[in-house]
């Protein structure tokens, strides 16, 4: 049996927790984090809250003083503990508004459910098969001040996501409405071009990812330089190799998109050169 936290409560799986009239059913309206644990600590845990309040003030949420980060972290603890995660544990935060209509809510104050997932112990490691991939183009993400965000209104991943299972690919690119590379359904994207590391910029529409950062500041001590730029379709199959980045995952590189194969070298050593404690 496994165990989740609502508004500081902890309650058995399956629960029922929310009614008809909630603002986060009925709407998206919320957001989420999700984080890893490793050995009872959480891995860039700072990066991650400043994402999720961030996050509530753009959504406009109404934050007390006594819901800080603090709390949710004794309260993740508590929980992981409980569910005998504490070696390796994925933890989703989901943050939404309460009850009411479109213009009526009864109130902004943020409603939270945490939970956790064991990890396996080889989670972290680089992946010795590539991902295969394919560019899903149905559904764009606009370019606003939701893109950066892990929002509830998760559709265009979503269905990313079940083209992706369609066509057996392992996950999808997303495309920004502009027909430019986004990340993908579960992470950000990086390629390599003779030697250099590009990722789209935040004005490109992807989520602002703690992982994608911790990279970016992290690749000069590698060597190696990242900018940040609008990356065309083109530019992505004409790479010569390209990685994915998440706060669960770390790096996994990509053999193959559409019917283009990529290296992994300069990958190999990017994902070498970072600490056991982020790994």
């Amino acid at each position: 049996m496994s165990w989740f936290n609502y508004n500081g409560k902890v309650y058995t799986e399956n629960t029922p927790i929310i009614g008809a009239a909630s603002r986060g059913l009925r709407y998206g309206d919320g957001l989420f984090e999700t984080m890893k644990m490793k050995k009872g600590q959480l891995i860039l845990d700072n990066e991650h809250f400043a994402r999720l309040w961030k996050g509530m003030t753009v959504l406009q949420f109404a934050i007390p003083k006594h819901f800080a980060p603090e709390k949710l972290i004794a309260e993740v603890l508590q929980l992981a503990k409980k569910n005998g995660h504490e070696k390796a544990a994925r933890v989703r935060i989901t943050v939404f508004r309460g009850d009411g209509g479109l213009y009526d809510a009864a109130d902004h104050t943020p409603n939270y459910i945490i939970e956790t997932w064991a990890l396996p112990d080889s989670n972290g490691e680089l992946n010795s098969n590539g991902l295969d991939m394919g560019i899903y183009t149905a559904v764009k993400k606009s370019c606003d001040i939701l893109s950066n965000l892990k929002t509830n209104n998760y559709l265009p991943y979503v269905m990313g996501a079940l083209e992706a299972k369609k066509q057996k690919w392992n996950d999808a690119v997303v495309l920004n409405s502009f027909d430019r590379i986004c990340d993908t359904t579960i992470a950000n994207i990086f390629i390599i071009k003779n030697e250099m590391i590009y990722t789209p910029s935040l004005t490109e529409a992807c989520v602002a990812g703690v992982f994608r950062k911790y990279i970016i500041d992290q690749i000069p001590a590698t060597g190696f330089f990242c900018k940040e730029k609008e990356i065309t379709i083109d530019e992505l199959l004409d790479a010569d190799e390209v990685f994915l980045t998440n706060s669960i995952y770390n790096i996994r590189w990509v053999k193959s998109i559409a019917d283009k194969n990529f290296g992994n070298l300069i990958t190999q050593k990017i994902y070498a050169s970072f600490t056991p404690t982020i790994l």
